[in-house]
């Protein structure tokens, strides 16, 4: 087997999709990445095994600790985002759990964003203040607020890129500058921008995350993670994921590796999709508000203009109606599943309420942004006019 091929700089999101980070030639003159289903890796005589153990040997031990199937997605994601090293998780909050533990010393200052994925800021409240890690939440765009938490044990900035579920975009080139004056790390979960239209670690940021179950994978049939960045950041939090163990098994890691070839032609669609999506919504008298930064009207549009290239498939809008209006709205579309997730091919919608706020009171779900009539389309690879369609089919049932 061959080694790595060296492949052109400058090549094409497209391009790189598809061939970055694999073989030239794989076992037995196959063109796809083979699924190397085993749990562990034998060594012919103890001095392989002593070289191994001196890092005089760069080969594969033990099922935790990484699998040849898994490196092809590393490869190909670092390849795609620009970074040195990726690794990979079972899921986007293993990424995001696993890097926290590794990365933030008892003690320590995070600051993150308010507008982000509840089992987040779940992980954050219940479990990171048990290692004594105190949290400053502050709102999204707001650099002056950002400079003005950082405080001297401040270790690490998170945040998402758009946010869930208002799409809020961070200037991260502008949030980069005032952290890293601050020795401060900033961590960009660019799960809803994807490295085709936004490369974060160009921008400024440290560390890329993604829960790959998303846009990378794409086909709503896995659930994985992934960590890119210097080798430096990286290393840490993938041996923190060696003791851990939220690692995925090498089937999901191929289905993933299968699922990213196409990223960068799905995308298209995603982001034209949305667009059209959120246009048609704003139009609609049935529509309170539209957010979506793509169009003039969110509060973000001129910084996602700026760094992104594309402002991808979710749309979340507000019907002018109540929590009975809204869900006929929702279960008279015929097109998108009701299910949690967004990123597939296929189309997804969901009540925010319901899917994941439906335990809160109502007092504690306003503050928290969540209004009974609040949907998050998650635009599939459908065609746009038949989404449209059956979107003003279901808003005449309002």
């Amino acid at each position: 087997m061959s080694d790595l091929p060296n492949e052109p700089e400058g090549r094409g999101k497209a391009t790189s999709s598809v061939h970055a980070g694999e073989l030239r030639q794989q076992e037995a003159n196959a063109i796809t990445t083979p699924i190397y289903q085993t749990s562990t890796f034998w060594f012919r005589n103890s001095k392989e095994v002593t070289d191994y153990q001196e890092g005089k040997s760069d080969r594969e031990e033990y099922g935790r600790y990484g699998n040849p199937t898994w490196r092809a997605v590393e490869r190909k994601v670092s390849a795609l985002e620009g970074g040195e090293e990726t690794v990979l998780f079972a899921s986007g909050m293993c990424a995001a759990t696993t890097t926290f533990m590794a990365l933030l010393p008892e003690g320590s200052h995070l600051i993150v964003t308010s507008d982000c994925y509840r089992r987040t800021r779940q992980f954050i409240e219940q479990f990171l203040s048990r290692m004594g890690v105190e949290t400053t939440v502050i709102e999204p765009s707001n650099l002056e607020a950002f400079r003005e938490a950082i405080r001297p044990d401040t270790k690490l900035f998170f945040t998402e890129s758009p946010t869930n579920p208002y799409l809020r975009v961070i200037d991260v080139p502008a949030f980069a500058q005032v952290a890293h004056a601050a020795n401060v790390q900033i961590i960009i979960d660019s799960t809803f921008a994807t490295p085709v239209n936004h490369k974060a670690l160009d921008d400024g940021a440290d560390l890329v995350l993604h829960s790959a179950t998303k846009y990378l994978g794409g086909h709503n049939d896995l659930l994985a993670g992934t960590l890119t960045g210097p080798r430096e950041l990286v290393e840490p939090v993938r041996k923190a994921l060696g003791v851990l163990g939220g690692i995925m098994d090498s089937h999901a890691a191929w289905l993933l590796l299968r699922g990213i070839k196409t990223l960068d032609i799905r995308m298209e669609r995603h982001n034209s999709n949305g667009l059209a999506l959120a246009q048609y919504l704003e139009n609609h008298p049935k529509v309170r508000k539209v957010f979506y930064p793509g169009l003039p009207s969110h509060p973000d549009h001129e910084v996602a203009q700026r760094i992104m290239d594309g402002a991808g498939g979710v749309v979340t809008f507000e019907i002018d109606t109540d929590l009975e209006g809204a869900m006929r709205f929702i279960d008279s579309t015929t097109i998108p599943y009701q299910a949690p997730s967004l990123g597939g091919v296929e189309s997804l919608i969901e009540l925010p309420v319901t899917m994941s706020f439906w335990d809160k009171p109502k007092e504690e779900r306003l503050s928290l942004g969540i209004t009974d009539s609040l949907v998050r389309y998650a635009c599939g690879i459908e065609n746009a006019d038949d989404i449209i369609s059956d979107i003003e089919q279901a808003l005449s049932r309002v």
